[in-house]
């Protein structure tokens, strides 16, 4: 180098972005692949807490909301019969219901047809009734069995 400049050369630059660009090939899809992974997941925990509310709202009433009062019966006391006689809500932190990770509301049906008290569902990615991989549903009778 003439003039005592010192710096990369073109070659180099293309060098090393021709590696990154190797490098954000491989890493790139495992992550992208883990992100759905990582939202059904949080899915599962979500219905879990869901069910630990629930099991609050029960005690305290003696019975679980029905379908018609939702899962808001959760967070707002319900008007509609039956009225929950003892109700202490909120039952959830800050008082908020959740939405899915695919930012769609949980499925919630009392008494429920898969268990006799309720089941709570999420449809998953495509947000439709069944469905396989990243689109299957996530329900409260098959977490922890598959």
């Amino acid at each position: 180098m003439k003039n005592g400049r010192q710096g990369f050369t073109l070659i180099e630059l293309l060098v090393v972005l021709i590696i990154l660009s190797l490098l954000a090939g491989l890493v790139l899809p495992r992550m992208m692949g883990r992100a759905e992974e990582a939202k059904r997941q949080t899915a599962e925990i979500q219905i879990r807490s869901l069910e630990n509310a629930l099991a609050l709202y029960y005690a305290d009433n003696g019975n679980y909301p029905t379908t018609e009062q939702t899962l808001k019966a959760l967070v707002v006391k319900p008007s509609g019969e039956p009225v929950p006689p003892k109700w202490k809500g909120p039952y959830l932190e800050k008082g908020i219901l959740p939405k899915d990770p695919w930012e769609k509301d949980f499925i919630y049906l009392s008494p429920g047809i898969k268990l006799q008290e309720f089941d709570l569902v999420s449809y998953g990615k495509d947000g439709v009734q069944g469905g396989e991989g990243d689109s299957a549903d996530i329900e409260n009778w098959n977490i922890g069995r598959k």
